[in-house]
């Protein structure tokens, strides 16, 4: 059987890009997936009619574009493209207003008025300096680049998301706000939950949410492609069991959470360590839409049918206590909504005149509760008629997520709570999270730093302290 310098499970964004990491210097690599095709979250099928291609996991893509590591890759070579659309986001309220993100920010303080200057001193700096930050911030905890920076930030950015809003005056700049931080799936009275908001802000002025043409598996395509491109082995449909069935190998790179990795016999971790993994807290989950249209969402405000994100949940105060209560454990009646319709900008995504949108909600985790009616009545609330268009529709509980992507343990897309306790410290308290205590063995999974999205940086960090431990290869941060 042949052998291998390293071997990595799992061919996520992050799985991929360790794939990548140690490709690019030589080592030989055998990417392992358990599935029949490349990707994780990273998926796009039919899930609906023939010609309507659905993003199964994640649709739009900010950190793409905004991950140092992403960016370094020559992926439009291999086929990847990608459209910015009219607004990168936009909350309808039930005035019949909604209020959006432009990506230049200067037309912000049309949109936001007397919150302008607020919001510009928010995010600003990091816009302007992202490339300097992103290189601190999206990875380990460690002594920054650039120190300066990085405190500023984090001196709004370990604030809870509730510490931030009480500096805007307007119903329109807090819901903004609102929406932005609901992406970190944690209440908003916690520290650190105001991180999330700012990031996703800046990368929306910076960088924008794009929309990959042809949809989310157009990422994992080209990034495999290159991998490929570089000398680097595939193989798929193999769940890995006991590390005795794998090829010999000197390094093992895992895109697996702890509940995953304890699973697998052979790895030869210690008590101790293995205790860690078992305390790694999970948070809440998911519960997923598609539907194939007829015609686009016809949205009240206007200017929501023309954005790649529409946030639909209100006011700050509304979605702060369902986002509350759903952490609870609770099922609430109007959940906070996260709809992407991508065929209004990639017309590939269906066929002509038709049209798709997407969707999930949060709820408790590991609920198998159907969620279909609450979610479409919030979009009804702000698209009347939204019923009406829909030709087919696909669902997915938090089970059947889990069953699609084992990562998604109880519907987490996050791989595990991203709190103040588990922002940098993840699945272990240690600055080096990505070994564990078999110095063969890594993990590279969003259950490490930087956490969820598609920016391969956790594997990339994988890979790097891989190199530096066993082939004395140091790779510039």
């Amino acid at each position: 059987m042949k052998s291998y310098d390293a071997i990595i499970i799992g061919s996520g964004p992050n799985g991929l890009a360790a794939a990548i990491t140690l490709q690019r210097q030589g080592l030989s690599t055998l990417l392992v997936e358990g599935a029949d095709t490349v990707g994780g979250g990273m998926r796009t099928k039919e899930l609906t009619l023939p010609g309507f291609k659905h993003d199964v996991c994640s649709a739009i893509h900010p950190m793409a574009l905004g991950s140092p590591f992403m960016r370094s890759l020559p992926l439009e070579d291999f086929g990847l493209a990608f459209k910015i659309a009219d607004f990168q986001v936009s909350q309808p309220l039930d005035s019949a207003r909604a209020v959006v993100l432009h990506q230049d920010m200067k037309l912000m303080q049309q949109e936001l008025g007397q919150d302008y200057n607020a919001y510009q001193a928010l995010l600003s700096p990091f816009v302007k300096n992202w490339d300097s930050l992103s290189k601190d911030l999206l990875g380990p905890l460690r002594f920054p680049n650039n120190p300066l920076l990085m405190a500023k930030f984090g001196l709004s950015g370990l604030r809870s998301a509730h510490a931030i809003a009480d500096r805007f005056q307007t119903v329109e700049a807090k819901a903004l706000w609102s929406g932005l931080v609901a992406h970190g799936i944690l209440p908003f009275n916690k520290l650190s939950t105001a991180a999330i908001g700012m990031v996703l802000g800046t990368l929306g002025h910076q960088v924008g949410w794009p929309i990959p043409v042809g949809g989310s598996q157009a990422i994992a395509d080209s990034m495999l492609a290159y991998y490929e491109s570089l000398g680097g082995e595939l193989q798929l449909n193999f769940w890995l069991e006991d590390v005795r069935d794998l090829p010999k190998h000197k390094v093992l790179i895992l895109d697996l959470t702890p509940l995953q990795i304890l699973k697998i016999k052979g790895l030869d971790l210690l008590e101790g360590y293995r205790k860690q993994l078992e305390d790694y807290r999970y948070g809440m989950g998911v519960f997923k839409m598609d539907w194939a249209l007829s015609d686009p969402t016809p949205f009240t405000d206007g200017r929501s049918q023309f954005a790649a994100t529409v946030h639909i949940g209100n006011t700050y105060a509304e979605i702060a206590k369902n986002e509350l209560d759903t952490y609870n454990g609770k099922l609430v009646d109007r959940p906070f909504v996260l709809f992407a319709q991508p065929s209004k900008f990639d017309p590939t995504r269906s066929p002509e005149g038709k049209h798709t949108a997407w969707a999930y909600c949060h709820v408790p985790h590991g609920s198998f509760a159907d969620r279909s009616e609450a979610i479409e009545n919030q979009i009804e609330r702000f698209a009347p008629g939204f019923r009406d268009t829909v030709l087919a529709r696909s669902s997915m509980n938090t089970g059947q997520l889990e069953q699609y992507n084992p990562n998604y343990i109880g519907g987490d897309i996050n791989a595990g709570q991203m709190d103040i306790m588990q922002l940098f410290t993840r699945p272990t308290k240690s600055l080096t999270p990505y070994r564990t205590s078999n110095p063969n063995v890594y993990i590279g999974s969003s259950s490490t730093p930087p956490a969820g999205g598609v920016h391969g940086m956790c594997g990339y960090h994988a890979a790097r302290i891989a190199l530096k431990d066993h082939y004395h290869i140091k790779i510039k941060n």
